[in-house]
């Protein structure tokens, strides 16, 4: 090896230990100064505070991720479809949906706990520019930095403009309260503009049932026998075109389905709302985590009913049997392969795509990426608060950690540093180390070593300076350039020379 770039690597190894003890231990301050280079409006979330016709469906087909997601611990992975909850939206306006411009915050009451299992999430968000943050239906316990909102999502205080890692806790059975006036007034209330048509395909299902349950499923048995279709490209919807979509062309993607059947509940008389989030997500078994790409964006119902509550009503797996329990990419190239679907993309590339040598591929870049992110772009307070307590180290504040770091690292220097010495002992030469004591020796007598001096030169000024030493100072001189010129010191030889130095003087 180059002799440069092998002392540069050494002095690299050698300083390796405290780099690391300073990147974990030093204070990390979520002061948001941190740049991303990279275009957040080009990497936004796949929705918005509002849902239009169109808006999800235009992302089908985009492979950007939106977050991933682990499940700390062996129990706590959800069982059956993962809808990840992001946005509430209230306000109707046909095929048009949005959440309140000034969402509220709420807190749990005392007695609002989970009466059923507890699932823990450790989220990996990409930067979006907005206050997007995501959870399994239903949030519970939210992270720092977040608040939850009416409609039971979490969203940040500040935008997220950079990799933000978190952990949540949802459970889907937390204890309701009962729907306020005003939440059932907001939850009731329609635009002027629906037709005739629209409102009496409602009003029939409310002439022909008892109670609500009854009223829901008149409303998906209509999307079921009715012909309606899910498709990627559904033309183009404006939001008053709901009579278009239920009575003549009837094809559409999910946002669709979610606020027209939104809309005919409100029409039945049962409180109703969207929520916009995303479903499911691709396994990766080499790193255990869950990839949700903005692809998996999605849109479903929940309707008020006073047994249980907001309950969750999704009228796409209706119309698309199956999407719950897939990601969208698996769900569509299922559909593509029976037949049901044009193929999005040539037959060789569907097949590349599926072969196992590119999924390992494709598998281990994204647990590689992931690790990356994590383990060092994604270093920030929150995951150093969460490590620190494992080993535990409390933090009490950037000052008082600021001061353990010191504390350590000096600890560090001093190990360090005694390392070296104790490394630097051990290369020295007996035989030289011997010499330059009797040097010192005869320096107290009066006979200084000049640098420029060899063994032999020394010597003989040595014995002139002290000729009652002269015969003791040329056979150490001897002995000791004998042993410092052999190829190897003999044992016995350099036990008699250092018996000599030390005799010498006395």
């Amino acid at each position: 090896m180059w002799p440069p770039l092998r002392t540069a690597c050494k002095l690299l190894a050698q300083a390796a230990p405290l780099i690391v003890l300073l990147f974990v231990l030093f204070p990390r301050i979520g002061t948001g100064f941190r740049f991303e280079f990279r275009d957040l409006r080009a990497a936004g979330t796949g929705f918005s505070d509002r849902l239009s016709p169109g808006s999800i469906a235009s992302l089908a087909n985009s492979s950007d991720i939106a977050f991933r997601a682990e499940f700390p611990g062996s129990n706590t992975r959800p069982i059956g479809p993962m809808y990840w909850r992001g946005a509430v939206m209230w306000h109707c306006d046909g095929m048009e949906w949005r959440v309140p411009y000034a969402p509220a915050s709420i807190s749990r009451a005392p007695n609002q706990s989970p009466s059923g299992i507890t699932i823990r999430q450790r989220i990996t968000l990409a930067p979006h520019g907005a206050r997007w943050m995501f959870a399994l239906d239903r949030p519970f316990e939210t992270p720092r930095g977040a608040m939850l909102v009416r409609g039971d999502y979490i969203r940040s205080v500040q935008p997220i403009r950079k990799t933000r890692r978190y952990e949540v806790v949802s459970s889907p059975e937390v204890t309701r309260n009962d729907l306020t006036p005003y939440e059932r007034k907001e939850a009731l209330e329609l635009p002027a503009s629906i037709s005739p048509a629209v409102r009496e395909l409602a009003q029939s299902w409310v002439a022909q049932n008892s109670n609500s349950r009854a009223i829901i499923n008149s409303a998906l048995q209509f999307f079921r026998t009715q012909g309606f279709r899910y498709s990627l490209s559904p033309g183009e919807y404006k939001k008053d075109d709901l009579e278009q979509f239920l009575f003549h062309r009837r094809v559409g993607f999910c946002e669709h389905y979610a606020a027209s059947f939104g809309t005919l509940m409100r029409l039945a008389g049962i409180p109703a709302r969207v929520v916009v989030g995303y479903l499911g997500g691709e396994y990766n078994d080499l790193g255990d985590f869950f990839l949700v790409r903005q692809a998996d964006t999605h849109a479903w119902c929940e309707v008020w009913l006073p047994e249980s509550g907001w309950t969750r009503v999704d009228p796409t797996n209706i119309v698309a049997p199956g999407r719950a329990s897939l990601d969208l990419n698996s769900f569509l190239e299922g559909r593509i392969a029976s037949g049901q679907m044009e193929p999005r993309r040539s037959a060789f590339l569907a097949r590349l795509a599926r072969s196992a040598i590119f999924t390992n591929i494709r598998l281990a870049w994204e647990t590689l990426n992931y690790q990356w992110d994590t383990r060092l772009l994604g270093f920030d307070a929150d995951v150093q608060d969460v490590l620190l307590s494992s080993i535990g180290i409390a933090n009490h504040g950037p000052y008082f950690l600021i001061v353990e770091v010191l504390a350590i690292a000096v600890v560090m220097l001093v190990i360090y540093f005694g390392w070296m010495q104790l490394r630097t002992r051990s290369r020295v030469n007996p035989v030289k180390v011997l010499y330059e004591r009797f040097c010192r020796k005869i320096a107290r007598l009066g006979a200084q070593r000049h640098p420029w001096e060899g063994p032999s030169d020394f010597s003989m000024r040595a014995a002139q300076l002290l000729p009652h030493e002269s015969e003791r100072i040329r056979q150490i001189s001897n002995t000791y350039i004998s042993l410092r010129y052999a190829p190897e010191p003999d044992a016995i030889m350099l036990d008699t020379f250092a018996k000599e130095v030390s005799a010498f003087g006395r």
